[in-house]
């Protein structure tokens, strides 16, 4: 008579973390200022000002976005920050930088958010593969959270993990 298989994973206290489950969906998009400079290379207040008034921000409604500027001018931080005033009433995020930048501002906000005292004393996978862009950042930051708590944290799937931390 055959040996009954038994699936160890399934039935261990093993928990499973999923970044991607926590991706939060909406446009990502980069806000280029390159535009609004005169040839591309220098900020005027007024004209700059009149870009901010009459541009229709409504596009951006929750949407993620990444302030730039792609040329080599010197932006002065309240430019982005007259925009920011603007924009910020539609998006669900606005940051500085490249939508890398975003993607990792988005996810440590998301980490921050996350109540781990239901792993309190467990052993925590954290999953490797995704399908979405998640950053390198939400799993160091991760990490770092769930080894407050957890009993031991490790990475990849529960076939072929690589044991990071044991308290």
């Amino acid at each position: 008579m055959a040996e009954e298989i038994v699936n160890r994973v399934a039935n261990s206290k093993l928990v499973t973390f999923d970044l991607e489950d926590y991706y939060p969906e909406g446009n990502r998009i980069l806000f280029d200022i390159k535009d609004w400079l005169f040839e591309g290379l220098v900020l005027r207040e007024k004209e700059f000002r009149g870009f901010v008034k009459n541009h229709d921000w409504t596009q951006y409604q929750d949407s993620f976005v990444a302030l730039t500027c792609s040329t080599d001018a010197i932006i002065p931080a309240w430019a982005y920050m007259l925009v920011t005033t603007s924009i910020e009433s539609f998006a669900k995020k606005v940051v500085v930088g490249t939508l890398k930048n975003l993607e990792t501002a988005i996810y440590q906000d998301i980490i921050n958010g996350i109540d781990v005292s239901s792993f309190n004393d467990k052993p925590i996978i954290i999953k490797g593969c995704t399908n979405k862009p998640v950053p390198l950042n939400a799993y160091i930051q991760l990490t770092a959270k769930l080894k407050t708590v957890a009993k031991s944290v490790m990475y990849g799937e529960a076939c072929s993990s690589v044991p990071l931390y044991k308290r």
